[in-house]
């Protein structure tokens, strides 16, 4: 059975994309080092600020971060995850989206997010995504990387919306992917055990990779970048400061959880 290492990187993005693409490829270079093959950046990894610079900036950033991403996959031979970056979707609008590259620097997959973030919190914070950013059409993917395992792809908000992972669970995902940028209000309450529930009731890892710290304009995220195994066990958090979350996924140990808890064969679905 495949076992390999998989990173969650933790970064404080800027709205400087070359800032952005330096740290980033440092935190790379460190997965890599430390044997790490399956390596994930979080949402907006490429840039954090405000909407009217990022609209600016799509057109040349999407190009840029997707170049970034099949180098830095090529240069230290890992399979790539960038979280979320956006691309032009029409006047005023843009995709956030996340993409797979493998070591080869193939792009495996694509997801554009498709549950915005809009919400008033009781901190005094408002987030309008749906005002700048399309949602996307399509269901996220499950894709093989070859001589690993199956991933399924996902971003942020969709966390809390759990029949998109029973999906990829269907669809066979070992790994489910979640990268984010989390508010810290929410996430002290909300993210771990929204991850853990994610892995438990679809008997699959989750790695998040996650934004920390405070990037401008009273925006602060919650960091805690999060390797869980299918039993719900946090096997390495990457705390509040830039860096990594490095830990063993081990498709067997997947497979005989899901024999000794079998729920998914479980579920009655004509009943609901």
């Amino acid at each position: 059975m495949t076992s390999f290492l998989a990173a969650a990187i933790q970064l404080t993005s800027t709205s400087d994309p070359e800032l952005n693409f330096a740290v980033a490829e440092e935190q790379i270079e460190l997965a890599a080092r430390r044997g790490a093959e399956l390596v994930g950046l979080p949402e907006n990894f490429a840039f954090m600020g405000d909407d009217e610079r990022r609209l600016e900036l799509a057109p040349s950033l999407a190009e840029r971060a997707q170049r970034f991403l099949v180098t830095m996959a090529r240069r230290y031979q890992v399979t790539l995850l960038g979280g979320g970056y956006p691309v032009p979707a029409g006047e005023r609008l843009t995709s956030n989206r996340a993409e797979l590259v493998g070591k080869d620097g193939q792009i495996l997959a694509t997801y554009d997010k498709i549950h915005l973030f809009d919400v008033d919190l009781p901190d005094g914070n408002t987030y309008r995504e749906s005002a700048t950013v399309m949602p996307g059409q399509d269901l996220p993917p499950v894709v093989e990387v070859p001589g690993l395992c199956r991933v399924g792809l996902s971003i942020c908000y969709d966390v809390r919306f759990p029949e998109l992972y029973r999906h990829l669970a269907g669809a066979g995902a070992d790994v489910l992917f979640i990268p984010a940028a989390f508010t810290a209000f929410t996430g002290k309450d909300h993210w771990q055990v929204l991850l853990q529930a994610r892995a438990i009731e679809n008997t699959t890892y989750v790695v998040a990779p996650a934004q920390t710290g405070n990037h401008g304009n009273r925006r602060q995220t919650h960091g805690h970048s999060l390797v869980i195994d299918p039993w719900g066990t946090v096997l390495a958090d990457a705390g509040v400061v830039p860096g990594l979350a490095v830990a063993p996924v081990d498709v067997g140990h997947r497979q005989r959880i899901q024999a000794q808890m079998p729920s998914l064969q479980h579920r009655r679905p004509a009943l609901f």
